[in-house]
């Protein structure tokens, strides 16, 4: 024990006396099957239950990462993330130590698992399984997501200025599309609305002329009979759930059907038709991320179109309301002047909040993110920023400490994206060997990977490490109440802080001092299992201070059952870290700061930030 642990132990016991976890089991037993460095509490299968993803401890658990990866859109790889098991096991070390994070959507692609119709390709599935299991050994959820992008890129010609991913070649002869025309495009995502081929496919498929949906369902209940067939009992309990098909859109409507009445009529019934195949599939426990019309929440009003599921009735624990967000104004160039600021996105946010709710179910946002290189690249710290701090919390800043209980709940979301082969690609647009892309993804011009390889080979962040590594609670014992995370990131040379320490906690504030911190409020529950917050690497316990009702330490010691602050590696072998509270009652109120803001502080100091807190908690909640 150091000796600072040793000056404060003193203290920890005025605080909150040596706590002790009755009947609970040792902290060296692991769930069978589950990933390296597991602890008795980790590795179970996670359900929906009162709105939030739940472990089998009854702990909220909040699903945070990012999207592996937009290499599948490509045919380089052959419509796979990575081009072999070793780049995955790479990709998700990288992707826990430092990208923080504990979830991944897995995209997968449906031309290449069924090449020829009625034909899967089991070594497609085998591949998949096998680079999915690298992130579940890496102790890493995963929600795989049936991919597509402008329908299929077989729609378009090998001259083309764009292309598409997703259906087959032979879906796309099926049908009798038009040659493929964008007209006058600024950006991809125009053809969705402007190209007839792309709207005539996407029609097709929703009124499942050709049979289109009927083999997508065939081919989407093989695949993941394959996956839980394949995968040991542990690593089928890190699969969360299943998206089964990324941005749907009508393509075109038909005579007095709106966008509203397109989703009630034909996509929430894809999405019955789907949730029978998961169970069909042996996944009748995991819930299906149902996503709404893509153009639902656009923050451009020319873009909106009204939607939500709102017509759906309450969608329930089978369920999670998946959905997107990106700041296309920001995108634009034209749209949005400037940098994003503190509480650009919480409104947006706070709709997908209340959607869920509304829904009876748990909310995701499986895409977010911003351009990475060109004309608009220099608003991409501020509004990854933003958007963060949105999923965090449904209050800006400069409101949170004066009404925390306003905060809402914690939401899950994957960035857009993770790609080891950023700027590194060989990808032959549309087959055609005359345009070879090298830059960025490979793909319609986008460059949005917060990863890329050195020529080392080594994994090295894009974005960055204070913004992506990041506090937050991934397990919480009881019912979160209020949670922040001040991550001072970077806009060049600029330190960004939109949520200071208030004047009125002086010692909080000189405690956290520059540094960063994160604040949980949270109501105990009646299970046994500590609470848990990612520890970034920004956090080392030999520096990290934590102020909690439940003990005031300095350098966390060790994890066990009879330490209520402790820190602990991550399930995965990668050496991430996460901090442990331990409670021993249920319904009561408990909070905890964690900074790296001070060196060594003084028991004075901890004793003072920690009244502080305690007043400060006893009057908001």
């Amino acid at each position: 024990m150091s000796i600072i642990r040793v000056r404060l132990l003193p203290v920890l016991v005025v605080l909150c006396g040596l706590l002790t976890v009755a009947g609970a089991p040792p902290a060296t037993a692991a769930t069978p099957g589950a990933p390296a460095d597991s602890l008795w509490f980790d590795g179970s299968p996670l359900t929906v239950r009162n709105g939030r993803f739940t472990d089998g401890q009854g702990r909220e658990v909040v699903l945070r990462g990012y999207n592996v990866s937009g290499e599948t859109k490509l045919e380089e790889n052959g419509g796979l993330p990575f081009a072999s098991v070793a780049d995955a096991r790479r990709s998700a070390t990288a992707l826990r130590v430092l990208g923080g994070g504990d979830a991944v959507r897995f995209l997968l692609s449906w031309a290449h698992a069924e090449p020829a119709r009625g034909q899967v390709d089991t070594a497609y599935l085998a591949a998949v399984t096998e680079q999915m299991r690298a992130f579940l050994d890496a102790g890493i959820r995963v929600y795989p997501d049936f991919h597509q992008d402008l329908y299929s890129r077989h729609l378009f010609n090998t001259g083309s200025w764009y292309t598409g991913d997703g259906a087959p070649e032979w879906a796309v002869d099926a049908g009798s599309y038009p040659r493929e025309s964008c007209g006058i495009c600024l950006f991809w995502g125009q053809n969705i609305t402007q190209n007839a081929a792309v709207q005539k496919a996407q029609y097709d498929f929703w009124h499942n002329s050709h049979g289109l949906q009927d083999a997508f369902l065939a081919t989407a209940q093989t695949a993941m009979a394959y996956l839980q067939q394949h995968l040991t009992d542990g690593e089928f309990a890190g699969v969360v759930g299943f998206d089964p098909y990324n941005e749907p859109y009508a393509g075109s409507y038909d005579s007095g059907q709106t966008s509203r009445t397109w989703e009630r009529d034909l996509l929430r019934p894809f999405y019955v038709r789907f949730r029978a195949r998961m169970d069909a599939a042996g996944w009748q426990d995991k819930p299906a991320f149902v996503e709404p019309n893509l153009f639902w929440n656009a923050n451009i009003s020319t873009q909106k179109q009204e939607g939500g599921l709102l017509d759906a009735g309450a969608l329930g624990p089978r369920y999670v309301f998946n959905t997107h967000f990106y700041d296309q104004k920001a995108i634009s160039g034209i749209l949005m002047w400037g940098k994003a600021a503190d509480g650009q996105y919480t409104a947006d946010f706070g709709t997908v909040r209340d959607r869920a709710s509304a829904a009876g179910t748990a909310a995701v946002v499986s895409e977010f993110g911003h351009p990475l290189s060109g004309t608009v690249s220099d608003k991409a710290p501020t509004v990854l920023k933003a958007m963060y701090q949105a999923l965090d919390s449904r209050l800006p800043g400069a409101s949170w400490w004066t009404n925390p209980a306003a905060s809402g709940p914690v939401l899950s979301g994957s960035q857009w994206q993770w790609d080891l082969y950023n700027g590194r690609h060989h990808e032959l647009m549309n087959g055609n060997p005359g345009k070879v892309l090298t830059s960025g993804d490979a793909w319609n011009d986008e460059d949005l990977s917060a990863v890329r390889l050195d020529d080392s080979g080594n994994a090295t962040l894009r974005q960055d490490a204070r913004l992506l590594d990041r506090v937050y609670p991934s397990a919480t014992a009881g019912s979160t109440l209020a949670f922040t995370y001040e991550d001072r990131s970077r806009d060049g040379s600029t330190t960004l802080t939109w949520n200071p320490v208030p004047s009125s906690l002086p010692n909080v504030a000189r405690l956290v001092g520059s540094g960063q911190y994160g604040l949980l409020v949270w109501r105990s529950g009646d299970g046994t299992a500590p609470t848990e917050l990612h520890l970034p690497a920004s956090f080392p316990a030999s520096a990290t201070a934590v102020v909690s009702d439940l003990g005031t330490v300095y350098a966390p010691p060790a994890y066990s059952a009879g330490t209520p602050v402790g820190a602990a590696p991550e399930p995965g072998g990668t050496g991430s870290r996460r901090l442990l509270l331990t409670d021993t009652d249920s319904g009561v109120l408990h909070y905890a700061l964690v900074t790296n803001g001070a060196t060594a502080p003084s028991v004075d100091l901890l004793n003072a930030a920690g009244s502080e807190l305690a007043s400060w908690a006893k009057a908001h909640f």
